[in-house]
């Protein structure tokens, strides 16, 4: 299904939500969740909705970031496979950056590692075909909803509907992922750690994300294109997060990461 397609399927209610999600994406000023009860009960309803938001936003899709990649997550969301949301190109940003409160909502922070596609991506695609066909970043995603009070109580299929809670994503230096990791299987053994103001918050492993950050890309690959919309070359793909996230209060954030991939730093102004 097209996104037109996809468009003129939406219900009243769908749409009326797709577009008080993008006034709440313009002017930050949250929804209420108890005000969309019964809006969207089934997954194909929530992307119908992320895809009029998506279009509603009027920029291009620079990429996608997956959610629910851990066991953990999967629970506390009460669901049993990862979704994606769609991200605008312009909340793509390279580290060092700076965020101020203003542009943010509710927001979090998590450690990922983030893929950019060198070509096409097809669900044909072998993991190591993957690990041939996309570069590779340290990353920290800045997951952050429309809907106030949403963590951790906000539905799966509003997640869904919000673009996955989607926020910024913030990246280090890109690297052929094939000239920093010799086979599939070192990309599961990433470690990351994360700081606040130089204070070590937490650590975490790319084990966490759904055994290797390489089969959670795969399996967006997959979704997309069941859904008739390919990964193309240049779009990026955060992957999921290697630890529960931490409130992204304002001071200076720092995740380091070992393998060869570096840091990301992000400070947040009021």
């Amino acid at each position: 299904m097209d996104e037109q397609q996809a468009t003129m399927t939406l219900s009243t209610k769908e749409n009326e939500l797709a577009k008080k999600l993008f006034n709440a994406y313009q002017t930050h000023q949250a929804l209420k969740m108890s005000d969309w009860d019964g809006t969207v009960t089934d997954e194909d309803a929530a992307y119908r909705v992320q895809r009029r938001l998506t279009e509603l936003k009027g920029e291009d899709v620079g990429g996608y970031k997956v959610s629910l990649t851990s066991k953990q997550t999967q629970d506390m969301f009460d669901s049993d496979s990862p979704l994606y949301g769609a991200q605008v190109k312009s909340h793509f940003v390279q580290s060092p950056v700076t965020l101020h409160q203003g542009e943010l909502m509710e927001p979090l922070a998590e450690v990922e590692m983030l893929f950019t596609a060198k070509k096409d991506l097809s669900s044909k695609d072998s993991l190591e075909d993957l690990m041939h066909k996309t570069k590779v970043a340290a990353a920290v995603e800045v997951p952050d909803s429309r809907f106030s009070d949403w963590f951790p109580s906000l539905s799966k299929y509003m997640v869904m509907s919000d673009a996955a809670v989607g926020g910024f994503v913030v990246y280090g230096q890109e690297v052929n992922t094939d000239q920093l990791f010799d086979s599939v299987d070192d990309l599961a053994h990433v470690k990351c750690e994360l700081f606040h103001d130089g204070k070590k918050l937490k650590d975490g492993a790319s084990s966490e994300v759904l055994g290797n950050p390489l089969n959670s890309l795969h399996w967006l690959v997959e979704k997309l294109e069941s859904q008739g919309m390919p990964l193309t070359a240049g779009q990026r793909v955060s992957s999921g997060t290697f630890l529960l996230p931490e409130n992204l209060t304002s001071g200076d954030w720092k995740a380091t990461f070992n393998k060869g991939l570096g840091a990301v730093f992000l400070k947040v102004t009021k």
